[in-house]
């Protein structure tokens, strides 16, 4: 019997010792657990770095790009980067041109009251096709490969954890979407879009 306890308070001191380390790791604070980091795949515009969710409207207007936004007759109107936003909204309607033909598509978000020039750009979305001037595709890139490079197969090869079919291929994570089109005949890529979502008053709309 004497040898039965000791053993039983042996093990009991190991599981407790066990149980300490568990909890040293956090699987027992009962605590949120970390959000796991996502990456932020980068798009380069002539050379300019434009990271969604970080790059800010004034950024772009400091590189010298034309950057407007839909009044209610849906005329392209340059920004005001002095104009007030908001806090947490969300705006819809921008676009970055990049030639008097090709532009992207543009969000801004602000998590709080500031001018337009501080908003981040929370979307940017590039529709390819239509563009012949391969000079013109070359100067715009996603993930470090200008988008005359990507084809769908890339696509699949350097995001094997992506879903999709033979003519997109998609991530939406917790806080970034990515969709990236291809063509089914040529494979070439043919639009993309970069979101972050946020936790705003979508009525702020068209501006």
């Amino acid at each position: 019997m004497k040898t039965r306890k000791n053993t039983g308070i042996r093990l009991l001191g190991l599981a407790l010792a066990l149980l300490l380390v568990l909890c040293g790791l956090g699987a027992c604070s009962g605590g949120e657990e970390e959000k796991p980091e996502e990456t932020l795949y980068p798009i380069t515009l002539s050379g300019t770095e434009i990271r969604v969710g970080e790059t800010t409207v004034q950024a772009l207007l400091d590189k010298g790009f034309k950057v407007t936004w839909s009044d209610e007759n849906y005329e392209q109107i340059e920004v005001d980067p002095s104009t007030t936003l908001e806090e947490n909204s969300y705006y819809t309607g921008g676009s970055i041109w990049i030639s008097d033909s090709l532009f992207a598509h543009i969000s801004f978000a602000t998590e709080e009251a500031a001018p337009l020039g501080q908003a981040v750009i929370a979307r940017l979305e590039f529709q390819l096709y239509g563009e012949e001037d391969e000079s013109v595709l070359e100067e715009i890139s996603f993930d470090g490969v200008p988008v005359t490079q990507w084809t769908r197969d890339m696509a699949g090869e350097k995001y094997p954890d992506w879903t999709g079919d033979e003519v997109m291929w998609l991530h939406y994570g917790l806080d970034y979407k990515y969709d990236l089109n291809f063509d089914i005949s040529t494979g070439k890529m043919t639009k993309f879009i970069v979101e972050r979502t946020y936790d705003v008053d979508w009525s702020g709309g068209n501006q």
